[in-house]
């Protein structure tokens, strides 16, 4: 067993990893508590999330790909009848 100084050192080691284990204890909680405040916060205001975005923008891109390439055949369809009809 240690005694005089050396005890001293020992005990103030001994304080500032229990501290440090507490402290470290402690930011883990608060950083857990924001992230469950935060996530309710978000969906509170009923985003979307960028998955969903992305997926709902391909489907547009797609939508209107198919719109052009139908407008295309109307109006090659149009051109046909007119021609036919003279």
């Amino acid at each position: 067993m240690s005694t005089g100084p050396n005890r001293i050192l020992d005990d103030f080691a001994k304080l500032m990893t229990d501290a440090a284990g507490a402290a470290q204890g402690v930011r883990k909680e608060v950083e857990t508590a924001f992230h469950a405040q935060a996530e309710r916060w978000l969906n509170s205001m009923d985003l979307v999330k960028r998955e969903e975005f992305d997926v709902v923008r391909e489907m547009a891109l797609k939508a209107r790909e198919e719109n052009d390439a139908l407008q295309k055949r109307l109006e090659a369809l149009e051109a046909q009848l007119s021609a036919q009809a003279k």
